[in-house]
């Protein structure tokens, strides 16, 4: 499959629910996932289903009293034995021409687009997204299928050398081996599906352990890969905590990279782990970490405050603000300081929360009981460092449901204002001018995503240059990565900057090999 032989690579279209016909399929299809929860589900190993003694259950945020899965739970033992498959499937897998390994991620995408709205059922029942916010992500997923085909087809073909008279030079982009990957529960479709076949595609093999909140979300890739063609032993599934069989995966000697999405936390225990070069290991591993971010919208003086407000909201609590990109600070010009703040309650009141599945919903749950506890500390820590706006609290179902909270008046140096809190809480932080504003959002150990709202070419110019962040936006919302147009990663505790969806990120899975031949 030369590259000519795909079209150039264009984003997946967002479905229109206000269209009849996708608001009765999406419908039918959270009735048909309904039908089949409960389940059991086994590991996979070398293309074989492997049943543990210990299991756990995956739960429905929206309903915690219903089952979404039962799913066996790997330790060691099973880490250890999937290393080795995945180390078998390598010897193999390696030598594929990049045309083979990119077809099996375009047949990947076909399958993801048959079962769009099953994946987004998939999402809203099992860890709380809302009808569009699914739906983004399934199409987020076929992008990264789609792109990451694209680019091994472009590594894969003759890479640009300056001539030597007398010699033959070449260089190839090979594969590095076996692959832990570590995806997160918030983005557990596309995530999982861009690490996974990001590896996979470059000629790796790999072992996948999602986490304990979405497992049937990762076991559904791992089906459709192989549905695709992936052969067996070339994507491993391993369920359960991360502190036996994710630890074992990360430590094997055998592990050539880590590639993992979540919290700062881990992602600095993955990057210790990774540092240690264990007996028999041969090379130093690479990690590939995308972390946390205490991300902000800027807005000026001469800002559109209609707009900003909008955009802060969406940012803000779009997915329940269980996004690393979610705009959790409103820093905001003294000047208009009061006029801003006034235009966020209505479109406040105007959210919903609710169950997921229901259409109406604008925020669902959040993901878990041990989440919600987290988020109402950090409220609580809020009211004392803060003046309340509006939310603080729970809203009503059985679901982990809490209202869109808005904290005015917030100190910069508070810890709502510093510290990741992963939910609908945003701090609206007040500056003296917009210089002043750069060195607030400048001042956290986060870079990911950022903001800011100006009229000014001049003040645009300034953004542009001072704000550290990894993905600035101006005059939008600081979330919403389209694959191909924003790769995305960030600084400092925010990860390695590793570029998802971006022409850079395959260079993470491969290394270069340069062969030169005299001639004559």
């Amino acid at each position: 499959m030369p590259a000519s032989d795909l079209p150039e690579f264009r984003n997946e279209p967002f479905l229109d629910f206000s269209i009849e016909p996708n608001r009765r399929a999406q419908t039918d299809a959270i009735a048909r996932v309904e039908a089949g929860l409960g389940r059991e589900h086994a590991l996979v190993i070398g293309g074989e289903r492997v049943s543990t003694r210990e299991t756990f259950r995956s739960l429905d945020p929206s309903d915690p009293s219903r089952v979404v899965g039962i799913f066996a739970k790997a330790g060691e033992a099973e880490a250890r034995r999937a290393v080795d498959a995945a180390e078998r499937a390598f010897e193999s897998w390696r030598f594929t021409k990049s045309r083979e390994r990119a077809a099996v991620l375009v047949r990947a995408a076909a399958v993801m687009r048959r079962r769009r709205f099953e994946l987004n059922a998939l999402q809203m029942i099992e860890i709380g997204k809302t009808w569009p916010e699914a739906d983004a992500e399934t199409a987020e997923a076929i992008d990264f299928l789609e792109f990451y085909a694209r680019e091994a087809l472009r590594l894969g073909g003759p890479q640009p050398l300056t001539p030597l008279s007398g010699e033959a030079n070449e260089l190839r982009y090979i594969p590095l081996g076996v692959g832990a990957v570590i995806p997160p529960w918030n983005f557990a479709l596309a995530i999982l599906a861009g690490m996974t076949s990001a590896a996979l595609v470059a000629g790796n093999t790999v072992v996948v352990k999602p986490s304990s909140d979405a497992p049937l979300i990762a076991a559904t890739v791992v089906e459709i890969l192989e549905q695709a063609g992936a052969p067996a032993g070339t994507v491993n599934l391993l369920t359960g905590p991360g502190a036996s069989a994710g630890e074992t995966l990360a430590a094997h000697p055998r592990t050539r990279f880590i590639a993992f999405t979540g919290s700062r936390d881990v992602g600095v225990k993955l990057a210790e782990i990774a540092g240690r070069v264990a007996p028999g290991q041969i090379w130093l591993k690479r990690a590939v970490l995308e972390m946390g971010g205490k991300d902000f919208t800027i807005v000026d003086a001469d800002a559109d405050l209609d707009a900003a407000a909008a955009g802060v909201i969406a940012g803000a609590f779009g997915y329940q603000g269980q996004k690393c990109s979610a705009c959790s600070r409103a820093i905001v010009d003294a000047r208009v300081y009061d006029h801003f703040v006034a235009r966020l309650v209505p479109l406040v009141e105007a959210l919903t929360v609710g169950p997921a599945t229901d259409p109406a919903s604008h925020l669902g749950p959040v993901i878990n009981s041990a989440a919600r506890d987290k988020i109402e500390s950090a409220i609580e820590i809020g009211r004392r460092e803060g003046r309340l706006l509006c939310g603080g609290g729970r809203a009503d179902g059985p679901g982990y449901f809490l209202r869109p909270t808005i904290f005015v008046d917030v100190p910069e140096n508070a810890r709502i204002a510093r510290e990741e809190i992963f939910g609908p809480v945003l701090s609206v932080i007040r500056a003296r001018d917009f210089d002043d504003a750069v060195r607030i959002a400048n001042g956290t150990e986060y870079g990911l995503t950022g903001s800011f709202y100006t009229r000014s070419r001049e003040t645009i110019a300034l953004g542009r240059r001072l704000l550290h962040c990894g993905n600035l936006y101006v005059n939008r919302k600081c979330t919403g990565a389209m694959v191909g147009a924003h790769p995305f990663g960030g600084f400092n505790m925010s990860g390695t900057d590793s570029k998802a969806g971006g022409r850079d990120y395959l260079l993470l899975c491969t290394q270069a090999k340069v062969i030169s031949e005299k001639l004559g």
